[in-house]
Order: structure tokens, then sequence, then C-alpha cells
């Protein structure tokens, strides 16, 4: 089986964020097929159509060749007034544009959503499901991902949590199910 590359999109910029923490525990408990590669999203300028006619930033051009390289499409994502943080949305919007060239169409999608509340970043998935929909991504519907409590999730010394090793364990396997369909 060849490998697969899969593009990962962490929506919070913060350095001890817990979406970067349990995507690298994902990062650690996926097959050797799924080559993750984190893309930085937090350098994007806001998507403004009128840069995209004759130069656009370099960032958006390293990005959407990046993203159109790859085999799928990996989303973290917390919760801000239940919907998407707006890195996250803008990283979208520069990845489907200039109209026409959407570089996210078709790729195989998956969402986890962290959040310290008991609800899981539930409407901020969903609003990430909303825009997948119109941007043709077909997204894998199980399992579904809402982990919240992410403040309880690691030990004292960092460590995850046994029983949320092996969820994530059984995400990531169903997720290269899903790669290897398309």
């Amino acid at each position: 089986m060849a490998n697969k590359k899969i593009a990962v999109l962490v929506g919070s910029l913060r350095k001890d964020s817990f979406n970067k923490k349990v995507a690298n525990e994902i990062q650690k408990l996926a097959s050797p097929n799924l080559e993750l590669e984190f893309l930085e999203i937090g350098n994007l300028v806001h998507y403004n159509e009128d840069l995209d006619h004759e130069n656009p930033p370099q960032e958006w051009t390293t990005f959407r060749s990046k993203i159109k390289d790859a085999d799928g499409l990996l989303f973290f994502t917390p919760e801000y007034n239940r919907g998407l943080p707006s890195v996250l949305k803008n990283a979208i919007d520069i990845a489907s544009r200039p109209y026409g060239q959407n570089s996210l169409a078709g790729k195989p999608g998956a969402v986890v959503s962290v959040s310290i509340s008991a609800l899981g970043g539930f409407g901020a998935n969903h609003h990430l499901r909303q825009s997948m929909v119109f941007v043709d991504v077909p997204m894998m519907q199980q399992p579904e991902a809402y982990i919240g409590n992410a403040h309880s999730l690691f030990s004292e010394n960092g460590d995850l949590v046994e029983d949320t090793r092996a969820f994530l364990k059984s995400f990531i396997d169903a997720y290269e199910t899903w790669v290897n369909k398309f």
C-alpha cells in the first residue's frame, strides 16, 4: 500500500493548544502508511480576492501547493463562539480560491474538535463540515470526534490518558480506511 500524504490543519495558534496536543498524539498513533504534515496557517494573510489577481502572497501559493499535493485532510479545531476560529476559516478560503481552482476538492477529510467545554466543540465541528460540503471535501462520518473537557485529557507529566488514546487510535485507523477508499 502506498503512503498517503495527509495535510493537517490545526485551528488553534496557542502555544499550549489542546488541539495541537491531540493532533500530535494522533500523529504518533497513525500507521506508517499515513504521512501527516502539519501546515502552518497562522502566517496566512487574510483572504482578499484583490490580492489573488496578479501576484498572490507567497504564503498562499505555498499553502495551496501543499494542499494540492496532499491525498487527504485532517482538521483539528477548537470552538470559538459556536463556530470555527477565523484562522482556520481563512485557510479554507485561501485553499478553495480563486474561483475554479479549489485545491481542496475531492480530498477525503476528517475533523477532530477539542474543547475545554463538555460539548467538545460540537458547533465548530459541524460548522467545518458545512463548509466542506461546499468545497467538495468528502468528510468521514464515523467515528465522530468531539473531545470535551480537554484540560483533563493529559496527566500532570503530559501523557494522554489511556481511554482517550484508545479512541484516537480507532479514529486514525478509521481515517486511514476512509482515505484508502479514494
